[in-house]
Formats: C-alpha cells, sequence, structure tokens
C-alpha cells in the first residue's frame, strides 16, 4: 500500500506513568500529556465491569482480559503488516484466531476501498490537554480517515462502544488542531473471535457531537485531578 508523506506524525516521545495522571505523554515541547485511553477509563462508569468480575471470578475475568489483550496486539500487527507490505506471522493459537480476524478486517474494510495510508500507529496530540496513538490514518474511499481496529469476544451493539466513537473523536480534533485538517470521517472496523466483521463510520453532525462529549470527559478528568480524586 502507498504512503502518503502528507503529514509529519512526532516518532520520538515518552510515555509513561505519570502520579496521579495515569499514562501520560512526552510529545515535542509538551510534557505530560494524558492519554486518551486514560481520560476515558478514569471518568467512566465501571459498576458493570466490576459486577462482570464478581459474577464469574476474578481468575476467569484476569484470563479473558490477558488473552483478549494478546490477540487484540497480534491482530493489530497483522493488519499493520498488510497496509505498510511487511508480512507478520504469530503460529500461536491465539495468534492464528488473531490472522482469520485480522483477514476479515482487510477484506471487508480495507482491501479494494484502502487508497494509500498517512499514518500507522500515528501519534497525535492536543497542546495542554492529551495524546494518544490512531491504528491507522488512511485515504479511505476518497477520504481522508483515522480508523482504529478492534478485537471482541462477541458482537457489539452501537450503544454498547461510545467509549470508541470518543476515542476517534479526540483523534480527529488533535489531528485538525495541529495539521489544518478538517477531518470529517472516522471509523471502527472490528471482528469477534468468531470471524464477525463490524463497521461504524462517524462523520457530520455525529461526529461533532461525540468531540464535545470527550471535550466534557476531559473537564471531568482534569477536575477530578484538581480535587485529588
Amino acid at each position: 500500500m502507498e504512503k502518503i508523506n502528507e503529514f509529519y506524525y512526532p516518532t520520538s516521545f515518552v510515555r509513561s506513568d505519570t502520579e496521579g495522571k495515569g499514562r501520560t505523554y512526552d510529545v515535542q515541547d509538551q510534557t505530560a500529556l494524558a492519554s486518551v485511553t486514560t481520560i476515558l477509563g478514569d471518568t467512566k462508569d465501571k459498576s458493570f465491569l466490576k459486577e462482570w468480575r464478581k459474577r464469574i471470578g476474578e481468575e476467569k475475568a484476569k484470563k479473558i482480559v490477558a488473552d483478549a489483550s494478546k490477540r487484540g496486539t497480534s491482530m493489530h500487527h497483522i493488519i499493520e503488516g498488510w497496509v505498510s507490505g511487511q508480512q507478520h506471522l504469530d503460529l500461536t493459537p491465539i495468534g492464528q484466531n488473531a490472522h482469520s480476524m485480522a483477514t476479515q478486517i482487510i477484506k471487508k474494510g480495507l482491501e479494494d476501498r484502502l487508497e494509500g495510508y498517512y499514518g500507522i500507529e500515528a501519534l497525535m496530540y492536543y497542546p495542554g490537554l492529551y495524546a494518544g496513538s490512531a491504528d491507522l490514518v488512511a485515504k479511505h474511499d476518497g477520504e481522508i480517515t483515522i480508523i482504529d481496529f478492534k478485537q471482541t469476544n462477541k458482537p457489539k451493539r452501537e450503544e454498547w462502544i461510545e467509549d470508541y466513537f470518543l476515542q476517534l473523536s479526540a483523534y480527529a480534533m488533535a489531528h485538525d488542531y495541529i495539521y489544518g485538517t478538517s477531518i470529517d470521517k472516522a471509523m471502527i472496523m472490528m471482528c469477534s473471535v468468531d470471524n464477525y466483521y463490524q463497521e461504524w463510520i462517524l462523520s457530520g453532525a455525529q461526529l461533532r457531537h461525540y468531540k464535545h462529549e470527550f471535550l466534557r470527559r476531559v473537564d471531568k478528568y482534569y477536575g477530578n485531578i484538581n480535587q485529588g480524586l
């Protein structure tokens, strides 16, 4: 896939766990910027997750989370390798499952729809507020698009994944601020362990809505820090 050299994404940065702020980035002249995932994680309702862990048991929950993390990492590497032309192979059982999931995303979400890419694991930041890495910034179906790849144990309903939409909106705002773009398309491409593919596209009023909602979460995050919560 052709790389389009239109935007410069920082490659030199420090990511650390800053006391009281969780995961942070040092990018360019910005220090200790909270990560997008930390902001969302620290401001979400975790009651459902606590109930789930209580219901199935802590040890089983830990294994499910660990396996999902390994599967997701492998799936991302395979997709990124396809985009960049560098093959990635994982022969472990989890890796083989991840390969079949990645294949579904490539065939249904990227193949014949991707015209070139601007950045893989593209680091972007909004000065003074946050930073994070988008899985892919690409020309998709003719438009500059921010794309995140997700794996799941079972197919999702739209109302279950609002934090994913907030994550995309955060990247879109940061990209527009730093590069002067006006991105109006962001996508989630998701595949379940049984190879069921789903995708969601945010644009127009819906994308603007999630931008506003993310900024509310940013306010809540920093408000909690200032109050020592």
